[in-house]
């Protein structure tokens, strides 16, 4: 039996077998979380030598060298 046939040890202690019914189940959700990351692409790069501290168009105020201004 490989450790995807069998789920963590209960409170018993003891594995127990999953059903193929279970074992299906898990196989097709591998494969849709293996087609969604597909679909969506590469992960969005980072922003290098942006500002600091909490997105500025998301909060309403932008903060440099101590000074906040509204927009």
């Amino acid at each position: 039996m490989t450790k995807q046939d069998t789920h963590a040890p209960g409170d018993d202690g003891v594995a127990r077998a999953r059903t193929p019914e279970a074992q299906r189940a898990l196989a097709e959700a591998a494969e849709r979380r293996r087609q969604a990351a597909e679909a969506a692409g590469p992960a969005p790069s980072r922003e290098v030598g942006g500002q600091a501290g909490p997105d500025p168009v998301r909060f309403g105020d932008w903060e440099k060298g101590g000074i906040a201004s509204d927009f």
